[in-house]
């Protein structure tokens, strides 16, 4: 009788405890993570879900991992996925995590970087599994599971070959009351929503139009986030007489991949036909998002395509038309059926004044392609009745920016006419050309320092600086030609409404690009400009003191025109930072776009200055009036 009084009170305060901690409630997602410990064969993953609510094996040995059990409600999911297909190779342990969504029936399989959805995102209609819990785990192994952790939480630090999780059938509508519970703000967003489903019935002999909206409010009470027409095309495209037609919105969390670029809005709205594909629809099918401001970055109204891989998220433009109301309104207009939601490009930022800068740099770049084959047409003619080492280097600096004025000025036509199979050649071109004209800038500079320094020595072969020059460039861009995925399509996109967008052909918007980026050009110019600005202090203070180059200042006006050469104007960019953000892009544009312009500017002026010079025996270049004067002050002394 003691006990059983002693029991009573002892119950009560464990289902406060419960009630109050949320102890006794069901997960509502379970998140297992490690690291697959392997050998060095092929990788395979080997899948086999089914429905139900019993266990979940989650497995791995030397060669495979495998995924197996019966928690879900609609998918069932049998395969054998060879993981090279998707970039992942045995030379190193991999990362994974396991995430299963009971509430979007949804089970997706993180590895290696890659995300796959081995069970698409859809709503359960009764019960869904849920209380994953870790049961009895398999033993310690050589190749395995290490560091398996729950939520964040290690279980062990060890290598096991089997962790087993059991779950528990609930109710859908409990769990996303009690999803709701925990969130106060589900209402308007929740980080593990219910998908909410409407269903409509079809008829091919009598179509219909009908709107279907979602019970998700935004700050306006009387609006829903989001508001869907299907066309009366949609029933005509049906195969039977009567079918039935689902909308389904979900909340993007499930949706969102892990990429700086690109980010969905907050809701996924999936329409399918039961059993039936719907494509090509003569009237759109016409879906309102309503969402928090958005008027920086440009919107696109993408669909879940799965025929290129099932188990990857793609989401493309095609077959949407994008209408951007207001900057809280995107109205989609889709010619098919899948899961459809609102894309906002976060990366590259907009630019703003575009138009402006596209032109500035169409013209400059125009000037300094003219400009450039004129002086080479200069050069070629004098270097027939001169021997001046100085005029191959000159000729060199200016084909390879001739070159590079060219291939940008005709790099948006390029990209608008050849797309990215062209883009792809015509950008490691680009990329070429500019690494030349960055080294040839360094050739000029280092052969000045050489006339002055060396006096007595001879200055290096022709063919080596031809060799550096010209040769030296090819090797980084055949190494990322070789790699991939690095050159090709890029938009540059403005922030005028709407929006434009300048395609050229360019590296890509990704990490890898950026690295490549970061290890060639940005290596080359910070090499160049610190090297050259020591070699002109070095020039500047060993001709400083003869009386020559005090009269004529001639050295002077040639320190000045190399400084335009050595790639300080390329280092503008690393000052774009506002409030003079502006004024740096059109600095910028300026000074590289009309770079070949001043070349000949200033060679041009330093022949004048030559003429004006009486009574002195200057050569043909300024390098080569440097090195006469040498000479003629070492006779002096």
């Amino acid at each position: 009788m003691r006990e059983t009084r002693l029991r009573d009170p002892l119950k009560t305060v464990f289902v406060f405890v419960c009630l109050s901690t949320g102890l006794c409630e069901n997960d509502l997602f379970l998140s297992f993570c490690g690291t697959w410990h392997h050998g060095n064969s092929p990788l395979k993953l080997n899948v086999n879900i089914s429905t139900g609510c019993r266990a979940m094996l989650i497995s791995a040995n030397e060669k495979s991992m495998s995924i197996s059990g019966q928690i879900t409600a609609h998918c069932t999911n049998s395969d054998v996925i060879p993981l090279s297909k998707f970039g992942l190779y045995s030379e190193q342990d991999t990362e994974f995590c396991l995430k299963w969504e009971p509430l979007l029936d949804m089970l997706v399989l993180q590895v290696g970087g890659r995300s796959l959805t081995l069970c698409w995102p859809t709503r359960p209609t009764d019960s869904c599994c849920t209380d994953l819990t870790n049961g009895q785990n398999g033993d310690l192994s050589t190749y395995g599971i290490k560091e398996g952790a729950i939520r964040g939480d290690t279980v062990t630090d060890k290598t096991l070959s089997t962790y087993n999780f059991t779950g528990q059938s609930t109710s859908y509508a409990k769990l996303c009351s009690q999803a709701a519970q925990s969130d106060p703000k589900s209402s308007q967003m929740s980080d593990r929503p219910c998908a909410h489903r409407s269903e409509k019935e079809l008829k091919k002999d009598h179509p219909q139009s009908f709107s279907v909206t979602s019970p998700v409010k935004t700050s306006f009470p009387s609006q829903p986030a989001v508001s869907v027409y299907i066309p009366p095309a949609v029933g005509k495209k049906t195969i039977k007489a009567k079918s039935k037609m689902v909308v389904t919105f979900y909340n993007s969390t499930a949706f969102q991949e892990v990429h700086h670029e690109v980010k969905l809005l907050q809701d996924v709205v999936e329409i399918t036909v039961e059993n039936e594909l719907i494509v090509d629809l003569s009237e759109p099918v016409k879906m309102d998002f309503h969402h928090d401001a958005v008027s920086k970055y440009p919107r696109s109204c993408v669909s879940w395509d799965t025929r290129k891989d099932p188990l990857q998220v793609n989401w493309l433009k095609d077959g949407c038309v994008t209408k951007e109301i207001t900057p809280k309104h995107t109205e989609c207009l889709c010619n098919h059926l899948t899961y459809f939601s609102v894309m906002v490009q976060m990366e590259p930022r907009p630019m703003r004044h575009l138009l402006e800068l596209t032109a500035i740099t169409s013209v400059g770049c125009a000037v300094s392609f003219i400009s450039c084959v004129a002086l080479m047409i200069i050069l070629c003619r004098k270097k027939r009745c001169s021997k001046e080492q100085s005029l191959p280097i000159h000729l060199g600096l200016t084909t390879s920016l001739a070159l590079l004025s060219l291939l940008f000025f005709l790099t948006g036509v390029l990209a608008n006419v050849g797309g990215e199979g062209v883009c792809v050649w015509v950008g490691g071109l680009l990329h070429y050309a500019l690494l030349s004209s960055l080294i040839w800038m360094g050739i000029e500079v280092l052969h000045t320092f050489w006339l002055v320094y060396m006096v007595f020595k001879p200055c290096p072969k022709l063919y080596i600086w031809n060799l550096i020059g010209f040769g030296l460039p090819l090797l980084p861009v055949a190494v990322l030609l070789a790699v991939g995925d690095i050159y090709g399509l890029r938009e540059v996109l403005s922030t005028s409404e709407p929006p434009e967008t300048f395609r050229m052909c360019w590296m890509k918007v990704s990490h890898q690009a950026l690295l490549a980026q970061c290890f060639t050009t940005m290596t080359v110019l910070a090499l160049l400009v610190s090297s050259g600005i020591v070699i002109l202090f070095l020039v500047f203070r060993e001709i400083r003191t003869r009386d020559e180059w005090k009269q004529r200042r001639v050295a002077f006006l040639s320190i000045w025109g190399l400084s335009c050469l050595f790639g300080s104007t390329w280092c503008l960019i690393f000052l774009d930072f506002e409030p003079i953000s502006d004024f740096i892009h059109f600095l910028f544009c300026i000074l590289n776009s009309f770079q070949g312009f001043f070349v000949m500017l200033r060679f041009c002026l330093l022949n004048w200055m030559r003429k004006q010079a009486s009574g002195s025996a200057l050569s043909s270049t300024s390098s080569g009036s440097t090195r006469q004067h040498m000479l003629q002050a070492q006779e002096k002394s």
